[in-house]
C-alpha cells in the first residue's frame, strides 16, 4: 500500500533579498500557507485588512522567498519515493538535498517528483526557492508581447490567481507558498497515477464509469482492479503490460441526486482497490462519494432565440444563483468549515447555484464535498477573465495540464454541471477595444476557448456540458452578450444607469448581475479606524476598489432615495439600494420564466473587508442584500409587475407540487385607509411555472400617488407596489413600539408598527458584533408586527433598540429630507 508522509511541519521562510531591514534570517512558516500568512503570524507586517496597509505591503510580491524543511526518512531500494505538492504558488524551484528535482510555473496544478535517488536515510532538506510574480510576468510580457488585460499585473501571462493583483472588489496582495499539502509517498509495483470517475444515469438505473490510468515500477506483475458501489461489485484483470483499465458498474435504481430545493442529496461510497493479482496485496486505493442525477444544457434554438436551460433529472429549471469568489485573499485560511458554513448560507437565501469564478481558483476538494452535501449546483469557470491570454508555449502547455488535472480531479462531482470556458474575454474582445491592440495573427485565448478546452471535456468528462463563455451567444456569429441567446452579463446597470433599466432586458439566462454596497457596520469599524468614519476617509475610501465606485453608490440612489447627509445614512441608503436594486432585477426576470432560466448574481461572498456587489461580507455577516435574495429567491413568489400597459400580479412556482390559492389585493392609502380591493377564489400556478394575475383598473389607477400603495397576497406571501419612488412616497416618520422577550439563545424583538413601514430593518451588529437576525427589510401596514429573532449571546434592553440606529427603515431616511 502507498505510504504518505505529510511535510506539513517543520518549515521555515527566508526572504531573498538580503537589503530588506528587520526580517529574521529564519521565519517560523506554516504549510498550507503564504508568505503574507507567515509574516502577519510573526508580526513582521501590519495586518493587510485593516486601514490602508495594504499598501506597505506591495513589496512582498516583488521579492523572492525560501522554504526550507528537515525531515526524516526510511530507505528502501524496493520503493519508489516520491515528492508531492498538492499546490505550489507560482513560480518555484525545488530542491532535495541541495540537487533541483523540478521547476513550477502555475498554481493550479499537482507536482509529483521522483526523489528516490536523492533521499537519505535520516535527515534530508527539502527547499523551495518561490520567485516574484512580477518579475516572471515580466519576463512573459517580453516573450509574448503585451496582451489587454482590464486589471492590473501580469495574471494574464502566467496560470496564478488573477485577482492576486487586484481586483474591482480585491486587493493587491500578490502571494506565494506552499499553499496546499505537501507529503512523501513511497510505493511499489504499482499505483492508480489517474483515476476519472463519473455517475449518471441509464433510464432508471446509475452507470458509474472508471478510467484509471497506472504507474508501475520494476517487474510488471498481474493486477487487479476492484470496484465497489452500493454493495454491487466489478473486479477487472490487468494484464503486466496494460498501463490503463476501463470498466463500468450498474447500480440497480439510486436515489436521485437534487438540487437542494428539490429534493435530497443521497451519495453512495464507491471504493477502488488496486491489488497484486498473485499475493492480493493491497497496492491502492480511491475512495469518494457519488451521487447519480442526469444532466444537460439546452441550447436549442426556438421562438424566442436560442435556450440556455439546465435540465436536471429532466426538469427544466430556473437557476437563483450568485457568483463566488475566493472566499479570502489568502486561500489556505480557508478551512472545511468556513466553507461549509459559507455554502449553507448561500443555501439559507435560497441559492441553489454557485458560480465559481473564473479570476481565481479551482476550489479545494472541500468546496465541493459541501456542495454535494447540500445540493448546491456549481458552475466552474476555466481559470481565464477580463483578459487576453497567449496561446503559445509555454503557458499552453500549463493550461492543458490543468485543465486536465482539474477536469479529473472536480469531474466525480454531482454538484459540478457547467465547464465554462471564461468570464468576459469573448465579450472584451468583441466590445472593449481588444482588436485594434492585439496585432494580426497574435493569439488572445479564443483557440482555448472554442478548441483546446472542449476537447478536454469531451475526452475526459464527456457526460457534463462545456460552454465558451461568460457571456457568450453560442456562436461567434451573434454578437456575445445578446438577449436573446446564451449567458447575459448585465453591467451598464450600475455602471451608467439606473436599476430599472433592468426591465430593458429578458436575456435567456444572466449569468452576472449586481450593485455595490458598504459591509456591515461592524465589519467596517473592525477594519478601518478613521476618525470620523465617513465615504471619503481614508480607510473607508481605499476599501473600495471599483473606478468611481463611491459616486455610482450616490448616482444609483438619485431618483430613489435621498442623498445622505451623514455617515449612518450613507451606509443604510447605500445597503437598503442595493437589496432592491437586485430584488427588482431577480423579481424581474423570474416573472419571465417561460423566456428567461435563469438570475446568478455579482456575487455572493467577499475576500476582505470592502465595499462591494457581495452579499455575505468578509466577516460572514449578512448585509441586507442576502435577505433580499432569500425573497427574490424563494421557491414560491409573488410579485407585481408591468404588463401590457398596467400591473400583474405573478405568481412564480419553483416547487415540485402546484400552488393553488385565493388571491387578494387592495389600493389603500399608506394611513390604512382602503380604496379598491378585489379578491379571486383560486389562482392554480402549476409546479415550474409563472402565472400571471392581472390587476383590476381601479386597483392600478391611483388617486394620489404619493400617498398609495398596492398591497397583494396569496396564503402566506405578499407583494407591494409603489406608484412613485421613495424621494416622492409620502413617507411618514417611523412611529413604532418595541418589546424585548429573551429566548434560548437569544431574543425576540417584537415591532408594532403605528404609522406605515417601509423596509424594516433590525441592524443586530449595532447591538453586537456577534448578533444574527433572522429577517430584514419587512414592511408592515399600520397596527401591524413583526418578531425580529435576534441571536445573541450579549444582554439586550428595548431601550437599545434606537430607531434610526439599531432599527431603520425608509422612512427614516425619507423623514430627514
Amino acid at each position: 500500500m502507498i505510504e504518505k508522509t505529510a511535510l506539513n511541519s517543520g518549515w521555515t521562510l527566508s526572504c531573498n533579498d538580503t537589503v530588506r531591514p528587520g526580517l529574521p534570517a529564519a521565519i517560523p512558516a506554516t504549510v498550507p500557507g503564504c508568505v503574507h500568512l507567515d509574516l502577519l503570524a510573526n508580526r513582521l507586517i501590519p495586518d493587510p485588512y485593516i486601514d490602508v496597509n495594504e499598501i506597505t505591503n506591495d513589496w512582498i510580491g516583488k521579492t523572492d522567498w525560501t522554504y526550507r524543511c528537515s525531515f526524516e526518512a526510511m530507505l528502501d531500494d524496493a520503493r519508489v519515493q516520491e515528492l508531492v505538492f498538492d499546490g505550489l504558488d507560482t513560480v518555484a524551484v525545488i530542491s532535495l538535498n541541495g540537487e533541483e528535482i523540478g521547476r513550477t510555473f502555475n498554481m493550479h496544478r499537482t507536482y509529483r517528483f521522483d526523489a528516490s535517488g536523492l533521499l537519505k536515510s535520516g535527515a534530508n532538506e527539502l527547499t523551495v526557492i518561490f520567485r516574484s510574480a512580477y518579475a516572471y510576468g515580466a519576463e512573459m510580457e517580453k516573450h509574448y508581447g503585451y496582451r489587454p488585460n482590464n486589471y492590473p499585473g501580469p495574471g494574464n501571462l502566467m496560470r496564478k490567481m488573477a485577482c492576486n493583483f487586484g481586483w474591482d472588489w480585491g486587493p493587491t496582495l500578490v502571494t506565494a507558498g506552499l499553499w496546499k499539502p505537501v507529503r512523501l509517498e513511497s510505493w511499489d509495483r504499482a499505483r492508480l497515477a489517474e483515476t476519472r470517475v463519473s455517475a449518471t444515469l441509464d433510464g432508471g438505473d446509475g452507470r458509474v464509469k472508471v478510467h484509471a490510468r497506472l504507474a508501475r515500477q520494476g517487474d510488471k506483475t498481474p493486477l487487479r482492479l476492484v470496484a465497489e458501489i452500493g454493495g454491487v461489485t466489478k473486479t477487472v484483470a490487468i494484464g503486466p503490460d496494460e498501463e490503463a483499465v476501463s470498466l463500468e458498474l450498474s447500480l440497480p435504481s439510486p436515489q436521485l441526486w437534487w438540487p437542494h430545493h428539490l429534493g435530497a442529496q443521497p451519495l453512495y461510497p464507491m471504493t477502488l482497490r488496486l491489488t497484486d493479482d498473485a499475493s492480493d496485496d493491497l497496492l491502492d486505493a480511491h475512495e469518494r462519494e457519488l451521487g447519480f442525477r442526469s444532466l444537460r444544457l439546452d441550447t436549442a434554438a426556438d421562438e424566442h432565440g436560442s435556450a440556455f436551460t439546465f435540465v436536471i433529472n429532466d426538469v427544466p429549471l430556473f437557476i437563483c444563483g450568485a457568483n463566488w469568489i475566493p472566499d479570502d485573499c489568502f486561500p489556505p485560511r480557508v478551512t472545511a468549515e468556513r466553507y461549509a458554513a459559507r455554502i449553507e448560507e448561500a443555501k439559507a437565501a435560497n441559492i441553489h447555484m454557485l458560480r465559481v469564478w473564473g479570476g481565481g481558483i479551482f476550489e479545494t476538494d472541500e468546496f465541493y464535498q459541501a456542495c454535494d452535501r447540500a445540493g448546491m449546483l456549481v458552475w466552474q469557470d476555466f481559470l481565464f477573465a477580463c483578459a487576453a491570454y497567449p496561446e503559445e508555449e509555454p503557458l499552453r502547455n500549463e493550461v492543458e495540464a490543468e485543465v486536465r488535472d482539474n477536469v479529473v480531479r472536480l469531474m466525480p462531482h454531482a454538484s459540478l454541471v457547467l465547464w465554462n470556458g471564461n468570464n468576459e474575454n469573448i465579450w472584451g474582445f468583441d466590445e472593449w477595444g481588444w482588436r485594434p491592440i492585439i496585432k494580426a495573427g497574435e493569439s488572445w485565448g479564443l483557440g482555448y476557448y472554442l478548441d483546446l478546452l472542449p476537447r478536454l471535456c469531451a475526452e475526459l468528462d464527456p457526460d457534463r456540458p462545456y460552454y465558451p463563455g461568460s457571456p457568450y451567444s453560442g456562436s461567434m456569429e451573434i454578437e456575445p452578450n445578446a438577449d436573446a441567446h446564451g449567458c447575459k452579463h448585465i453591467w451598464d446597470v450600475w455602471n451608467d444607469v439606473g436599476y430599472e433599466v433592468y426591465r430593458n432586458y429578458i436575456p435567456r439566462f444572466c449569468s452576472e448581475f449586481g450593485w455595490q454596497a458598504p459591509a456591515v457596520w461592524a465589519t467596517i469599524e473592525e477594519s478601518v479606524h478613521d476618525a470620523p468614519l465617513t465615504p471619503q476617509s481614508n480607510g473607508v475610501f481605499h476599501h473600495q476598489k471599483a473606478t468611481e465606485g463611491n459616486d455610482k453608490l450616490i448616482r444609483g440612489l438619485s431618483g430613489h432615495l435621498p442623498e445622505p447627509k451623514s455617515m449612518d445614512d450613507w451606509h443604510f441608503a447605500t445597503q437598503l439600494n442595493q437589496a432592491r436594486a437586485i430584488r427588482f432585477g431577480v423579481e424581474h426576470m423570474r416573472s419571465h420564466r417561460e423566456i428567461c432560466k435563469g438570475a446568478v448574481v455579482w456575487q455572493f461572498n467577499d475576500c476582505w473587508p470592502v465595499t462591494s456587489w457581495a452579499a455575505l461580507d468578509s466577516a460572514g455577516r449578512r448585509k441586507p442584500l442576502w435577505y433580499a435574495l432569500k425573497a427574490a429567491y424563494d421557491p414560491r413568489l409573488l410579485t407585481i409587475q408591468p404588463r401590457g400597459g398596467g400591473l400583474a400580479a405573478v405568481a412564480v412556482n419553483e416547487r415540485t407540487l402546484f400552488w393553488r390559492a385565493k388571491i387578494s389585493g387592495k389600493r389603500m392609502k399608506l394611513d390604512g385607509t382602503v380604496l379598491a380591493d378585489f379578491e379571486f377564489w383560486r389562482l392554480l400556478c402549476d409546479r415550474f411555472e409563472a402565472k400571471e394575475f392581472p390587476l383590476p383598473e381601479d386597483i392600478v389607477m391611483p388617486e394620489v400617488p404619493k400617498d398609495e400603495v398596492i398591497v397583494v397576497e396569496m396564503l402566506d406571501r405578499r407583494a407591494y407596489h409603489y406608484f412613485v419612488e421613495d424621494i416622492e412616497l409620502a413617507l411618514p416618520a417611523p412611529r413604532l413600539t418595541v418589546d424585548v422577550v429573551g429566548i434560548d439563545g437569544g431574543y425576540q424583538i417584537e415591532v408594532t408598527a403605528q404609522n406605515f413601514l417601509k423596509d424594516l430593518c433590525l441592524m443586530a451588529d449595532r447591538l453586537d458584533p456577534d448578533a444574527a437576525v433572522d429577517t430584514m427589510l419587512v414592511t408592515l401596514l399600520p397596527g401591524e408586527s413583526h418578531v425580529f429573532v435576534v441571536k445573541t449571546a450579549k444582554a439586550i434592553r428595548a431601550d437599545d433598540i434606537v430607531v434610526g440606529t439599531v432599527l431603520r427603515s425608509a422612512n427614516d431616511l425619507v423623514a430627514k429630507h
